[in-house]
This record gives structure tokens, C-alpha cells and sequence, in this order.
């Protein structure tokens, strides 16, 4: 039997009173009474050590999460790296001063690392009773975004304004997810697994998955009504071919924008239509929608106030954020009655080719309106003495029937043809290349880099 556990706030968690058998994560489960013990053991160890900037890098989720709070209440600062490459990690090497993780992650030569499970020391115990509730305005974490360049960009928040993105997203939807469980295809690196997949489940009391789900039938067979789905587009658009099996009791999807195709799909198989949610690094959260038609518009947290720059870019106050300030973002959108908005693109995705503007994002949606192509990526690429679009495309299976007999040049050829109706001379690609799929991070977001080296020969 499930145990109904009343939610709590993140300064909270570990002061909360649950049943000692209640379970914190499956996959292998792991009883509260253990979570406890973990994190005070590596609690202890923690407060004796000088090193203030820890880097958190972690495959299994239950580990992440006691490291996770053992930095929190030993007053460490938390970085989060994106992902577990050695080549990432050591790139941001200079961010850190020590590396916590566990044995699917591969330490960096030359820099001091502890791995989990830790197994303590004689003189490093730490009762649970001397658990405070945490000041989460004096912890800090530090994450990561690539932005459009694909160089890490760090971005510090406070745990306060995490802890206020948690209890948004419980007042929310937290009725509806009583005593589910959380499995995930997104990693807890990033901002939407850490709040979907992690906090927000230790908060109220919902056990999490310790691994990812990585593939299509990995996520049909752990379906179950008692189940939440925490994904992306990016694995989403995989689940065409598949067939029913079970219903989830809800889907969230975020880290780029879902197909209205894959968003149907979802509901056909699963019974419930994704909630989409929209935001970034920065912002966390901004706004959700359940897409029942492409047009169907974004309902903006009920916390934020909105208004629109000269570019209509989206300006935003946020207690995510800080409620005393406004934070510009480059999201062009359309202001509509009743809190809601409509997203218009990107401005950071305007280039400028022979004095004219190009929308990046209209040329994209020019091309995937064709019978040809189901999905593209346009970026400029600087031929040194002009610069022109180069376009990434997948290929529907009318497309790929045409480059089978008329050959890329002719295809090509036939694309921008099409393209005349809708754009200027300038705005059309004039270099393509076709791919089974568009190269995409582990958080779903597009990799320039990849589009761009695609273009090196």
C-alpha cells in the first residue's frame, strides 16, 4: 500500500516524518530510512571538507539526489555540468574544485573526485535529528546552457527560486499526481529533470526511477496508470510506430518544441494528451499547454508577470527568477487575454544576408511544410566571402522515394523551387544535407556545433 505523504517545502525534505519502509526510488528500491542515512552520512563527511564548489555528475538518480542534499545541508555550492563526457567535464574544470559522482562516470586527470556509495568514516557520523531546515537563499547551484553558439554558458540561481518553481508545479498539478511514481528519459543534469524528476518528487513524497528510460520500448513497458512520464520532443517523436499497451497517468514534455503529430500519438497510445512545458535555464518555467491543436495557445504560471520589448520579446518577472526584477528574453510571443501567449520564434535567430532579415525559424517551418521533409535545422554558414543558409533535413518517405530517383542535385534543386513561393532569393538554403535524424543533446536541444561540421567537407 502507498503510503499518502503531505508535501513539504525543499528547505523541508529531510525534516519531513515518513514511514521509514516509504519509498524514495525504485529500480532496485530505496526505503526513506536509507535516503536518510545516506544523505547524513555524506553530510557529515562533507562539513569536513574545505573544497566549497562540488560539480554533482551522476547516471544513477537515487545517488544524485543524496548528493544533492548532503551539499545542500553541508552549505556547499552545487555545479551541475550538463553531461558525463570526460572532454565536457574538463572543459569546465576551472568551475569546480572537486567532483562528486558515481561509477558510470569517468573522473578528470588532475582533479579530486569522491564517488558514490560512500561508505563514511569512524568519525564522520551525523544523527538525522541535527538536520536543519536549509536557508535557500544563501545556496547556490550553477547550471549550465549551450545557448545557439553550443559553448556552456553558466547561469547561478538560488535554491529559493527553485524551491518556488516546486511548489508552483505542486499547487498545479500535484492533486492530479497523488501517489504516482516518476519515471524519466531526461537526465537530472539539467534544470527540467532536476525539478520534474527530482525535487519536486522528494518534496511530495513520489518515488523516482534511478535510471533513465532511453529507449521507445523501454517507455511503452514501464506504462502504467499509477506511472508519470517525464520526456522530451526528442523521444516523443520516437514513439510513431509504436503500439498501445498501457495508459500514463500523465506526460511531461519540455527542452523544445513537440510536433502537434507526436503530441496526438502520445494521447492515442497513453491516454493522455503531454503537457508541454516552456522555458529555459534561465527562467525556469514560463508557461504549459496540452497542444489540442497546433494554434492552441501557452498558459503563463499563475506567478509571472509579462510584457513585450520594441522587438515583441518577451520580458518577464518571476519569483523563479526575482520577483524584484524583469529579465528580457529573446522569445518573440503575442500577448493574449486570460494570461495566455502565443511564441513567435526567437530574435536571436534573425540573421542578416545581403542587408535583409532572415528568420531562421520561418525558413525552417517554409521547409517542413513540404511533402519532401519532416523535420529542419537552417543555420548561416560564412563561405569567407558572403554568407549564406545551409539547411539539416530529415526526410519524410515521399522524400526519401524522390532522392532515390531524381539524386540530391535535382532534389535540392526542387526544394528551393517550392521555397520561391513563400521567401526572398536570399532567405533560401543554398547548401543541404540530408540525416536520418538532427543531432540533439541529451536535454533535447539542438547541437550547432554538429549542424555546423556537418557542412565542413
Amino acid at each position: 500500500m502507498i503510503q499518502t505523504i503531505s508535501y513539504t517545502s525543499l528547505a523541508n525534505v529531510m525534516l519531513t516524518k515518513r514511514l521509514p519502509e516509504s519509498l524514495v526510488a525504485f529500480q532496485d528500491d530505496t526505503q526513506w530510512q536509507q535516503f536518510q542515512h545516506d544523505v547524513s552520512e555524506l553530510t557529515a563527511y562533507l562539513k569536513t571538507q574545505p573544497q566549497l564548489r562540488w560539480a554533482l555528475c551522476f547516471a544513477d538518480s537515487y545517488y544524485f539526489a543524496v548528493a544533492f542534499m548532503a551539499l545542500s545541508h553541508s552549505s556547499k555550492h552545487i555545479i551541475l555540468p550538463g553531461n558525463h563526457q570526460p572532454a565536457a567535464l574538463a572543459e569546465l574544470a576551472e568551475q569546480f574544485e572537486i567532483l562528486l559522482h558515481d561509477d558510470a562516470v569517468a573522473t578528470i586527470v588532475g582533479t579530486p573526485s569522491l564517488a558514490l556509495p560512500f561508505t563514511g568514516a569512524a568519525n564522520t557520523k551525523f544523527n538525522t535529528s541535527e538536520f536543519q531546515a536549509l536557508d535557500l537563499d544563501a545556496l547556490k547551484l550553477t547550471l549550465f546552457t549551450s545557448g545557439s553558439s553550443g559553448t556552456p554558458k553558466a547561469i547561478e540561481k538560488s535554491l529559493s527560486g527553485i524551491a518556488t518553481e516546486i511548489d508552483v508545479l505542486e499547487s498545479l498539478w500535484g492533486e492530479q499526481l497523488l501517489e504516482a511514481k516518476i519515471t524519466s528519459t531526461v537526465s537530472h543534469q539539467h534544470i527540467y529533470g532536476l525539478l520534474f524528476r527530482i525535487l519536486w518528487p522528494l518534496c511530495s513524497g513520489r518515488a523516482f526511477a534511478r535510471q533513465d528510460l532511453t529507449y521507445p520500448e523501454q517507455v511503452m513497458a514501464q506504462a502504467s496508470a499509477d506511472t508519470i512520464l517525464i520526456s522530451s520532443p526528442a523521444l516523443l517523436k520516437r514513439l510513431a510506430d509504436m503500439t498501445a499497451t498501457s495508459p500514463y497517468r500523465q506526460i511531461f514534455s519540455s527542452g523544445g518544441p513537440l510536433p502537434h503529430s507526436a503530441a496526438q500519438q502520445s494521447e492515442r497510445l497513453f491516454s493522455c494528451l503531454p503537457v508541454e512545458v516552456f522555458g529555459s535555464t534561465e527562467t525556469g518555467g514560463i508557461g504549459y499547454r496540452q497542444q489540442h491543436e497546433t494554434t492552441t495557445p501557452w498558459q503563463l504560471f499563475p506567478c509571472h508577470q509579462v510584457m513585450l520589448n520594441a522587438e515583441q520579446c518577451l520580458r518577464l518577472q518571476s519569483p523563479f527568477i526575482d520577483a524584484d526584477t524583469w529579465y528580457q528574453t529573446s522569445d518573440q510571443c503575442e500577448l493574449l487575454p486570460n494570461n495566455q501567449f502565443q511564441l513567435k520564434g526567437r530574435a536571436d535567430r534573425i540573421v542578416k544576408i545581403e542587408e535583409k532579415r532572415i528568420s531562421l525559424v520561418d525558413v525552417e517551418q517554409r521547409l517542413s511544410q513540404l511533402a519532401w521533409i519532416d523535420e529542419a535545422a537552417v543555420l548561416p554558414l560564412d563561405e569567407g566571402h558572403r554568407l549564406v543558409l545551409g539547411a539539416v533535413i530529415t526526410l519524410t518517405p515521399a522524400g526519401q522515394t524522390a532522392l532515390a530517383e531524381m539524386g540530391k542535385g535535382k532534389l535540392w534543386l526542387a526544394i528551393r523551387q517550392q521555397l520561391r513561393q513563400w521567401l526572398e532569393p536570399v532567405g533560401i538554403p543554398r547548401r543541404f544535407r540530408a540525416t536520418d535524424e538532427i543531432p540533439i543533446n541529451s536535454q533535447g536541444k539542438r547541437q550547432f556545433q554538429a549542424l555546423v561540421t556537418l557542412f565542413s567537407d
